[in-house]
């Protein structure tokens, strides 16, 4: 972000997928859907809601923990949302397949409480609770999958208890997305009071070519009036849509949301907000999206970003990684000095890395940039394997592997529709059992795989359009695997993980 008092979206150009947003005292906290990946929750902080940093998760692990021992990207956290009252942070959840959690904490960064399961069932997701602090009532209002429910396009709301803990009658459907012409996909509510109204913001109309909607009503249980209040229009940005609204001291209104961008995910937009005396309000630029635009009235702080780069002191691995599944004792090993050890785990699944829970991700985190990673590979084990990895729907990487002629240098890909990795390139030889590994990554996530060996870096294989899973962008991985059998299968050595941001031409 520049330093000229004018800020330009996406805020953040990473997979922050259904973002919410909640201001306490000069600070402001964001969550996001996480989904299977482990730790969930991701919580950001910003003192000026351009400028974020990633503090933490509020999800050690998914519940029930034996729902999410393989990947599941489709499941687990969808479109959280982050409140703070009675001096806690709340944020509650839908899992399409188990139900409303919420979790609890007085310190933003922990401990946060155990989940709970406030409400169970299938195709319960994207819940929003809401106390009026004047007559001492809460609330929650939540969408429906079909996928698990067979009901989707309406949303539904329940008095709560204050402790957040149960709800205390079976639900009402308050806004029925099948009863106002040209409305379908009602989802993603986010449940507000403001001047004696009760106001939803809920997008509409699909994740890639949706709208923004707002309903209010005097009551909870309605009726609501609605109205379109951010859509594309005239701009490049599609579906801008699903968020959260916060208010700065000043006085301003802002709504922080997401646009669809592919492999890249679901990155983060940051959009004005007026409210014309009685009316609605009015998002972005008339009600279309701003590409650029002044920053809020709050104190100038510093260009950050969520960290990216990682040296492992003292083995350990930074917060901005999340396995693919619930994780388990052994997949790291614990050492002194710097850099990740990892196990090389032993599976049935080593040529389909979609498949494996034991893989160390992160999001892509711009639209061009260059990651490195030095690799060592431990491992006497015939077949044992480790690298550097794009996975999607599709997959590549690219890594070592210990053969019969000793460790070599491979590149394997997959399609979507492939159940087993093909080479993208021969092999040859790493005499030193060592590489030095790179993925550059240009716009429409286009990405050149090169390593170097000890003879300086060398392009493998064609270039890898990088492809999103369903509801999640493309995620950097890091693994080792091993074949099937007994005993230790070794180790290999991660080090200086760097992540070099490139210029892209904007409009």
């Amino acid at each position: 972000m520049s330093d000229d008092g004018m800020y330009r979206n996406p805020i953040l150009h990473a997979d922050w997928s259904d973002p919410d947003v909640v201001r306490v005292g000069d600070d402001y906290y964001l969550t996001a859907s996480s989904f299977g990946r482990v730790p969930g929750l991701p919580l950001l902080h910003s003192r000026d809601l351009v400028n974020w940093t990633l503090i933490g998760h509020a999800l050690d692990r998914l519940e029930p923990a034996s729902a999410f021992t393989s990947p599941r990207h489709d499941c687990g956290v969808w479109a959280p949302s982050i409140r703070h009252h009675d001096g806690r942070f709340w944020i509650f959840w839908g899992d399409p397949d188990h139900g409303i959690y919420q979790v609890n904490s007085r310190d933003v960064r922990g401990p946060w409480s155990a989940p709970h399961l406030v409400k169970p069932g299938k195709g319960l997701i994207d819940a929003c609770p809401l106390w009026d602090e004047e007559s001492g009532e809460a609330y929650l209002v939540h969408a429906w999958a079909r996928s698990r429910s067979g009901v989707k396009n309406r949303l539904t709301g329940h008095r709560m208890s204050p402790d957040g803990r149960e709800l205390l009658d079976e639900g009402k459907v308050i806004v029925d997305g099948d009863l106002l012409p040209g409305w379908f996909t009602l989802e993603g509510p986010k449940l507000y009071l403001r001047d004696g109204w009760f106001w939803i913001l809920a997008p509409a109309g699909s994740v890639e070519t949706g709208w923004q909607g707002a309903f209010r009503s005097r009551d909870f249980f309605g009726p609501y009036e609605e109205k379109v209040v951010l859509e594309q229009g005239s701009t490049e940005i599609n579906g801008p849509h699903q968020g959260g609204l916060v208010s700065t001291p000043a006085g301003e209104d802002w709504f922080l949301h997401f646009q669809a961008k592919g492999a890249y995910g679901r990155v983060l937009h940051l959009q004005p907000v007026r409210w014309p005396e009685g009316g609605w309000p009015v998002m972005g630029d008339a009600g279309e999206p701003v590409l650029v635009h002044r920053k809020p009235e709050l104190p100038p702080q510093p260009v950050e970003l969520p960290a990216t780069d990682d040296g492992f002191p003292g083995g350990r691995h930074g917060r901005q990684w999340q396995w693919t599944a619930n994780p388990r004792p052994g997949w790291t090993v614990a050492h002194g000095g710097d850099g990740l050890r990892l196990t090389c785990v032993r599976t049935p699944y080593a040529h389909d890395l979609r498949r494996l829970p034991h893989v160390l991700t992160q999001r892509l985190p711009a639209e061009s940039f260059r990651v490195e990673v030095e690799l060592t590979l431990g491992s006497e084990e015939l077949g044992a394997r480790a690298g550097l990895a794009v996975l999607g729907d599709d997959f590549s990487w690219i890594g070592l592997e210990r053969t019969e002629d000793g460790v070599q240098l491979v590149h394997r890909y997959a399609e979507g529709v492939a159940e087993r990795e093909r080479d993208a390139a021969h092999a040859r030889p790493a005499p030193r059992g060592s590489a030095r590994l790179r993925i550059d990554v240009a716009p429409g996530a286009r990405c050149r795989f090169s390593a170097d060996t000890g003879d300086g870096f060398r392009p493998s294989g064609l270039v890898f359009t990088a492809t999103p899973w369903r509801w999640v962008g493309a995620l950097l991985g890091l693994f080792a695997t091993a074949p099937e059998g007994t005993g230790p299968a070794g180790t290999a050595s991660f080090t200086t993980y760097r992540i070099t941001p490139r210029e892209t031409s904007r409009p």
